[in-house]
């Protein structure tokens, strides 16, 4: 990555990499770890890439150490990792802790600590415990007081030593792709309904546990607590056209907006988001009520719940208008939304199909993100590029992206004026990618599933990646105070 000027990060800069339990802890059923929706969704076969699944993944529950060479090799400063909420409490809840899943990460905050390296931790990312889908899970009210329930116990247990937390990692697709389209846990199918309530709950879980730090936890051990939201930056795809510019201001309201309004704007969901979907319940003969929930006065409002802004941002996309669509006359997401995202055939894709490499999409997502939300600290706590087939350990291609990304990023900085505090790469290691499983690789080392040892070896990308971080703590030093 010769060439990238990191005199523009501040001297503080997080350079980071970001993993997720179920993608790499495995250990799925070892010392009293309850099952997870991801467990019982690729245990059903049938809906992961080749049946594959995560009860071993990365083997990172046994080979910790492993990892933690890995993240020293990089010279990361931070290092992004989720806890397994069903490792910690098997049933979800804290009438049954179990005291190996905290020894756990406890060991992997001390070690990392001692390391000079400073832990984000998120609380959920994904992995909801099996005995809390099957009461109802995200669909139902009382799943709120529980993860809040959840979270202070984290708080509590981790938080002297932990100052960076993520609630909730991408609510839209837990919410989408769990709840609308199905491909992901808990693989429901509930067209234009669970969607939206998924999501809310979502959003009443994080303020509680937001409430909850702010109120008890904040004054003694004084760290900060917000949710990761993933966009695309997304642009009309006919820029003459009315019809695509409307549906591109749609699309940022049933996606970005979704979780930002209410936590950074107005504590509501956009208007919108909520007339679009009230007039197509209407049209449409709907009458139980509405689709999109509302916030109540007799719980904590989400506005001003984040202390920094967490962003995930993979790729772009160019929107064009979908309300002549023939599903306009059924209950769903992408009809109420009435916008589709496409790729700009002039944008080059890595790996997976969805993941075109727009990096100066990710300048404008961050002024975007500025100028209309908040100043707070931005973080980008997720950005990657995949790579599929045979592996290639001399990943060209991947580091001229992070070359491509950082310098953007750098741009948004000293250009632009943005407040970026961090970048994580997604991943510090290849490992299970949800549906798609082992056969697409994000890692900044290689990890070969085909050897017991699961062997770890280091890509060019990653190379470069430490090489960047290197050059910036040798030129840039602490002002004087």
């Amino acid at each position: 990555m010769s060439g990238l000027d990191v005199t523009v990060f501040p001297h503080d800069f997080a350079w980071g990499a970001a993993t997720a339990a179920y993608q790499i802890e495995g250990g799925w059923d070892m010392d009293g770890r309850g099952p997870s929706i991801w467990d019982t969704f690729c245990h059903a076969k049938g809906r992961v890439f080749e049946d594959h699944t995560g009860d071993v993944a990365c083997n990172s529950y046994q080979l910790w150490e492993e990892d933690l060479k890995c993240i020293r090799q990089l010279g990361l400063t931070h290092y992004r990792l989720s806890i397994s909420w069903s490792r910690l409490l098997p049933d979800g809840t804290t009438n049954h802790v179990n005291p190996k899943g905290v020894a756990y990460y406890n060991k992997v905050i001390d070690d990392l600590i001692a390391g000079g390296v400073t832990p984000m931790i998120t609380l959920y990312h994904m992995d909801l415990p099996q005995a809390l889908q099957d009461l109802g899970g995200w669909s139902s009210k009382e799943i709120a007081d529980i993860f809040e329930s959840y979270a202070r116990f984290c708080f509590k247990t981790f938080g002297d030593r932990v100052k960076l937390w993520i609630t909730v990692n991408e609510p839209y697709v837990c919410a989408k792709l769990g709840h609308e389209d199905g491909i992901f846990a808990p693989g429901i199918k509930n067209p234009g309904i669970s969607v939206y309530l998924a999501g809310h709950n979502m959003l009443r879980a994080h303020t509680k546990a937001w409430h909850t730090y702010n109120a008890h936890f904040r004054p003694l051990q004084a760290g900060q607590v917000s949710l990761a939201l993933n966009s695309d930056w997304v642009e009309a795809l006919d820029p003459g056209s009315s019809k695509d510019a409307a549906a591109s201001e749609r699309y940022k309201a049933f996606t970005l907006d979704w979780f930002a309004c209410p936590v950074f704007c107005t504590g509501d969901y956009s208007e919108t988001m909520r007339a679009r979907i009230e007039t197509r319940s209407f049209d449409l003969g709907y009458k139980q009520g509405s689709r999109l929930p509302r916030f109540t006065k007799d719980e904590p409002s989400p506005l001003g719940t984040a202390d920094f802004f967490a962003l995930n941002y993979y790729t772009s996309r160019k929107v064009k208008d979908l309300n002549g669509d023939s599903k306009k006359n059924e209950l769903s997401f992408e009809g109420d939304q009435g916008a589709e995202g496409v790729v700009d055939p002039s944008w080059p894709i890595c790996g997976v199909h969805w993941l075109a490499v727009v990096p100066d999409g990710l300048r404008k997502l961050l002024k975007y993100i500025k100028d209309t939300y908040t100043s707070l600290p931005i973080y980008i706590t997720e950005n990657g590029f995949s790579q599929m087939g045979p592996v290639q350990i001399e990943d060209t291609d991947r580091s001229q992206f992070y070359k491509d990304t950082l310098q953007e990023v750098g741009k948004a900085i000293s250009q632009d004026r943005v407040n970026v505090k961090g970048y994580f790469a997604w991943s510090l290691l290849d490992n299970f990618e949800w549906s798609d499983g082992y056969s697409v690789r994000f890692g900044l080392f290689h990890v070969d599933f085909s050897t017991p040892d699961l062997k770890r070896t280091i890509y060019r990308s990653g190379r470069d990646y430490a090489a960047v971080i290197s050059k910036h703590r040798s030129q840039t030093k602490p002002k004087n105070i």
